[in-house]
């Protein structure tokens, strides 16, 4: 290994789980979320030497989005194929299972950016500027657009087995 190898490592065991579910809430695509996160960490290995001493989650944080917004701008072209591929068959994991599939229905519902935001802001916990500088927009566009998100949030129906008094996570900011 080289000169950082074990340091970049333990970095991308600590993070790669974080950029896997981040780029499943942005996708909703457990298989592309893997591919995103895989392609974000190799970006940041090969840029490891510049970000390893400040900012590597950032730089992999900000390159996962950058390459999630490639693909709302260059939409992957599906090819037919004469066979389906064989779907996962999964059990079903209960209230788990029934909360995540309502809350990834309930972001992919939003418009991309608003989807955006509200995982950089509510996920990644960034403040306004710094979701305004990963995305490259104004700190207007990201409140107005974090304001529209959660408003459509609130008016979506609670989870299955809760009360309707849900409160979506950092709503209230």
């Amino acid at each position: 290994m080289g000169r950082g190898d074990d340091e970049f490592v333990q970095f991308a065991q600590v993070s790669s789980p974080r950029l896997v579910h981040a780029a499943f809430l942005l996708t909703g695509n457990r298989d592309d979320a893997e591919d995103l996160a895989q392609t974000a960490l190799v970006r940041t290995y090969a840029a490891w030497s510049r970000v390893r001493r400040r900012g590597a989650h950032a730089y992999a944080r900000q390159t996962l989005v950058n390459l999630v917004t490639d693909r709302w701008r260059r939409p992957l072209r599906e090819v037919a194929t004469a066979q389906m591929p064989e779907s996962p068959t999964r059990a079903d994991l209960a209230e788990e299972v029934i909360d995540r599939r309502w809350l990834v229905a309930m972001l992919l519902a939003l418009a991309p950016q608003e989807r955006a935001v509200i995982i950089l802001r509510h996920y990644f916990d960034l403040s306004e500027a710094e979701t305004a500088a990963e995305l490259k927009v104004s700190v207007g566009t990201i409140k107005s657009t974090n304001s529209r998100a959660l408003s459509k949030l609130r008016v979506s129906a609670a989870p299955p087995h809760q009360s309707s008094n849900v409160r979506i996570a950092g709503a209230e900011r």
